[in-house]
């Protein structure tokens, strides 16, 4: 038996984690962790159903700093930041992983849709092909994977929800949660540029011809192609998208939907999984929903990992995090700061190195 915090957040998912820890014979306490909007009176109420302690951790402030304001500052960078995976190995399960151990519990647990399998090393699975989470937990590193538990394993969400209902849980029917939690209404442009202002500039083609402007690099990201507002339309009438975010020099880059395809990345400071670097054939995957594809890896010196990929993917963009696979088995993470084609000439790749490529983030 272990004594485990559990990370309730007022959801259907950690109070079914929670129950199921409780059958499985183990010392349960119920955390819940002040962030941004509190749900606290639900995780209270799974808490009082099951029969555990509850506990109140405010970490507003360090989510704040940690987690919402470095959300803001890599798009003003001109990166495409994950806030979720940000969250994960800042406070989630960093500094509540901390707290917890050094209150004597043996780890903590969460209602995640992964797998963990073994203890040396702990390796992290994937989970429900619809549901899995695995890419959000990609960034933890061997000792806190030996620390912790999902004790939800390959359910499917409709398993939970049903489950949750036959336990007579008040959040058995609660709707999902959102994908960024602090922009209530969705709309993370408005919610930039109502934190960052105007910070007005040009939208230019790859030969630098000004096509139109714009009021802030943060309000675009690889790949994109709506709302550009153009002067003119393209000579072939194809679209235009996105191509880089040039945020110093005030730049959005655009052109044809081919010159996003990249078969190459670079992406770091790597986590490795198990806690040992490892080259070869894997899969890679750039979104939390995105399909994987074949890829070769490759270690550098820096601590970072050079992707080649079988089959070129578009609208990679630079704050995105890359993590390999391995079959279902989690391999590395890492941020990626560069991708480039190298099937379109010495020329093709210093442009992309120019508008793509951006420094690391160093506030870890």
């Amino acid at each position: 038996m272990a004594k485990i915090a559990v990370a309730l957040s007022g959801g259907v998912d950690s109070a079914v984690a929670a129950a199921r820890l409780l059958d499985a014979g183990h010392d349960v306490t119920a955390v819940h962790l002040g962030l941004w909007a509190d749900a606290s009176d639900d995780a209270r109420a799974v808490a009082a159903i099951l029969g555990v302690p509850f506990l109140l951790w405010d970490f507003r402030d360090e989510f704040q700093r940690q987690v919402i304001d470095d959300f803001a500052d890599e798009y003003a960078r001109g990166l495409t930041p994950n806030p979720c995976l940000v969250c994960n190995r800042r406070l989630k399960f960093g500094a509540m992983l901390d707290r917890a151990v050094e209150l004597g519990f043996d780890g903590m647990a969460t209602g995640h849709y992964a797998r963990l399998v073994g203890d040396d090393p702990a390796e992290l699975h994937r989970g429900d092909v619809a549901k899995d989470q695995s890419y959000v937990l990609a960034v933890l590193p061997q000792p806190v994977l030996r620390r912790l538990w999902l004790p939800l394993g390959a359910s499917s969400k409709q398993e939970v929800r049903q489950e949750a209902q036959a336990r007579g849980l008040p959040v058995a029917g609660k709707a999902e949660s959102m994908d960024v939690c602090f922009i209530e209404d969705g709309d993370t442009g408005a919610w930039l540029a109502a934190r960052l202002g105007s910070r007005p500039g040009q939208i230019v083609s790859e030969s630098g011809e000004v096509l139109g402007t714009h009021d802030g690099t943060y309000l675009y990201t690889i790949g994109q192609r709506r709302g550009l507002n153009l002067r003119r339309p393209a000579e072939d009438g194809q679209p235009r998208y996105v191509l880089g975010v040039d945020a110093p020099g005030g730049r959005v880059v655009v052109g044809p939907r081919e010159h996003l395809a990249v078969d190459k990345l670079v992406a770091g400071p790597v986590v490795w999984s198990s806690g040992i670097a490892e080259e070869g054939q894997f899969e890679v995957q750039v979104r939390a929903h995105g399909e994987p594809s074949a890829c070769v890896v490759r270690a550098l010196a820096d601590g970072c990992v050079e992707i080649g990929l079988a089959n070129p993917i578009f609208g990679v963009a630079p704050g995105q995090t890359a993590v390999v696979y391995d079959g279902t088995r989690v391999v590395a993470a890492g941020v990626i700061t560069a991708s480039w084609s190298t099937g379109i000439g010495d020329q093709g790749v210093a442009h992309c190195l120019s508008t793509r490529v951006l420094p690391l983030n160093s506030k870890d």
